[in-house]
């Protein structure tokens, strides 16, 4: 394995899939995965064996899979425990009183670590489900982040089952030269990421770049990009124009507007849904999250967050919102300001569980 610091940003499935896949087969100590969802799919069919390769040569396999996401039935997993991989669910579903509002917090993380040697992570799960999205996945040997990224996943899949009380650990932030690495709980009150984004929008001198699935930004959120605007930031929102989750789009779409007469510019991605989550300030800053733009990711799930200024992964995501641009269209004011009257209902009727999305 390549020794040497690189930095390669994935916004294709099937490309970080090959490489993702390359990578494992040439593992020869460990290999750990989180994620929110392991499709049990054709492209989790590839993993699982691959995995399992793996694991009959004596390398150290541990999963750490959601059981909301991935399902709570272990049983398509039996070829990797027969193995000897160790694979923990994420907090099952419990419908006993008390627990059901607990159920609403998932670990949405995407983190996985090969040898101590190759990192990804970013916004895409393991599944053929999402195989045409666009996403946004780094992969790095940059050993200093390495070291951060095991240490997330050791706190992680060793609290894996904390139901009441979050572990300190696990929503430790970590500084490392330019590098802020920023670990997110369930909480309704310290939102670190949403933090992050308000400070770095507040900020901002010239311009601000968000990329997201869901855009359901809370009051304070919505009034620094409303803010940015006002004084002369170029705001840009790149969201997909369908995505996945369509009651989401309506409830975004009642703020669309808004934010559009306040000078943030939209870009609806059309191709495909827009799965990739980042942020980029003034052209020097990035964000590389697994958090949604939205109330739920803030709120409810554990995510992670990867801040920094290295020029070699700004570059790429330059070339990424080129391309996103060129296959977006820009929003409709007059359409929005003149859809009909029972859209206008619908929004409002939905508007109530934003809190929830």
């Amino acid at each position: 394995m390549n020794n040497q610091q690189e930095y390669i940003i994935y916004d294709d499935n099937l490309k970080m899939y090959d490489a993702m896949l390359d990578d494992i087969g040439r593992a020869k100590r460990v290999i750990f995965l989180e994620t929110f969802r392991f499709g049990k799919d054709a492209m989790g069919d590839k993993f699982l064996l691959a995995l399992e390769k793996k694991a009959r040569e004596n390398v150290m396999i541990k999963l750490l899979l959601d059981a909301w996401g991935t399902g709570s039935d272990l049983s398509y997993f039996q070829p990797l425990i027969d193995a000897g991989v160790e694979i923990r669910l994420y907090r099952k579903m419990r419908l006993t009183k008390g627990r059901l509002a607990k159920n609403h917090c998932r670990n949405h993380r995407k983190l996985l670590i090969i040898d101590s040697e190759i990192a990804y992570m970013g916004s895409a799960n393991i599944t053929a489900y999402s195989i045409s999205w666009r996403e946004l996945n780094l992969r790095t040997t940059d050993h200093k982040l390495l070291t951060i990224f095991r240490r997330s996943f050791r706190d992680s899949f060793r609290t894996y089952n904390k139901y009441d009380i979050p572990m300190v650990a696990s929503n430790k932030s970590y500084h490392v030269e330019d590098w802020i690495f920023i670990q997110e709980y369930p909480d309704s009150v310290r939102q670190r990421i949403k933090t992050k984004y308000e400070k770095l929008i507040r900020e901002a001198k010239k311009s601000v770049v968000i990329e997201t699935p869901y855009f359901l930004p809370g009051h304070a959120l919505r009034k620094e990009l409303m803010d940015a605007a006002q004084r002369g930031v170029d705001v840009k929102v790149y969201v997909p124009y369908n995505s996945d989750v369509r009651v989401v789009d309506i409830i975004r779409r009642h703020y669309a507007g808004i934010l559009y007469r306040a000078g943030v510019n939209f870009k609806f991605y059309v191709p495909a849904n827009l799965h990739a989550k980042s942020v980029m300030i003034d052209d020097e800053i990035f964000c590389l999250s697994s958090a949604n733009f939205d109330y739920r990711s803030f709120r409810y799930q554990y995510e992670i967050a990867l801040v920094g200024k290295e020029k070699n992964i700004l570059s790429q995501l330059r070339e990424h919102y080129a391309y996103t641009e060129q296959y977006s269209k820009d929003f409709d004011y007059e359409s929005w300001a003149n859809r009909p009257n029972i859209e206008k209902l619908i929004e409002w009727i939905l508007l109530p569980f934003r809190y929830l999305m």
